[in-house]
């Protein structure tokens, strides 16, 4: 399979990484090699997608890597977006904005403190591309990114480039429902919801909360935990509350910890391994399962 990826070369935009070590591609740090193939355009991401499928190779994308943990070697390769765009689209701001999925909810939120974009405030402090935030619908207790977004553009593993207009079943909470296996969204065109100066002081003051409540400056994969939803009584269950009060916070195991700050994250203290999370989310599950009778599923990607 090597020889099959290193042909992907020969397309314009393309780099094929072999065995590449893959640590500060994820937000936990946790030892992973793979092989990484960038793609830099949208005409080679179709020439990519068509010919790993007609190999019957699959691909798993790999954004920011701040909601998956990456196991310590796959046999699959990974796929990376790396699309230029011109950044003066940030200098004043715009009633819509087309962006590649490659750009970071960082540069958003900058932009949108900086002129008070209404409803930009819903995914401060998520360290994540774009692309990948609307995969997962990410958000904060302040909202959710899918109510943002109008269209999404994607490439299929077959190559072929794919219009989605978004409607008020298009998401749901920590999940889309209409990106296939083996799809890759390219770009979307979201909106806000007006200017409003009062928008800078609610990204600061949110972000000084999850600075003190969250573990944003330590080697973590973001909330471990779906927050269960009860729809037919309409109650939330808090995983990172349950697994407090279980008294799990700050419970080690080798150089992996449960965050003295927030339950729902796990920190790696060292040289943690995939194996190491994986056998810790699995005991939090049968706790929680036994103490609670909730079945929690994780929000995190494995």
């Amino acid at each position: 399979m090597k020889e099959q990826l290193l042909s992907l070369n020969s397309i314009d935009g393309v780099e094929v990484e072999i065995n590449k070590d893959l640590k500060k591609f994820s937000t936990m740090r946790l030892d992973a090699f793979g092989d990484l193939i960038t793609v830099k355009n949208l005409e080679a991401l179709k020439l990519v997608t068509k010919s790993l499928t007609q190999k019957n190779i699959t691909y798993r994308l790999l954004g920011w890597g701040a909601n998956m943990l990456l196991p310590a070697s796959s046999t699959n390769p990974y796929l990376q977006l790396d699309f230029d765009f011109d950044r003066t689209i940030f200098n004043n701001p715009q009633n819509e904005y087309v962006l590649p999925a490659s750009v970071s909810l960082a540069t958003l939120t900058s932009h949108a403190n900086k002129f008070g974009l209404k409803g930009w405030e819903v995914f401060t402090g998520i360290p994540a591309s774009l692309g990948g935030a609307i995969f997962m619908n990410a958000g904060t207790n302040l909202g959710e990114i899918g109510t943002l977004i109008k269209e999404v553009s994607l490439v299929t593993k077959d190559g072929v480039e794919k219009l989605i207009k978004i409607d008020s079943h298009s998401f749901s909470y920590r999940h889309n429902n209409f990106v296939n296996p083996g799809d890759v969204i390219y770009q979307a065109r979201l909106v806000h919801f007006g200017i409003d100066e009062a928008i800078t002081k609610k990204i600061r003051e949110y972000l000084e909360m999850r600075t003190r409540t969250q573990p944003l400056k330590e080697w973590t994969c973001g909330c471990i935990f779906k927050n269960f939803q009860n729809l037919n009584n309409g109650i939330t269950c808090r995983a990172g509350l349950f697994i407090d009060i279980m008294g799990l916070k700050g419970l080690s195991y080798k150089n992996l910890q449960i965050s003295p700050k927030h339950a729902n994250f796990m920190e790696n203290r060292g040289e943690s391994s995939y194996d190491d999370v994986m056998m810790m989310i699995t005991v939090l599950q049968k706790e929680l399962k036994l103490q609670t009778g909730v079945s929690f599923e994780t929000e995190v990607e494995h």
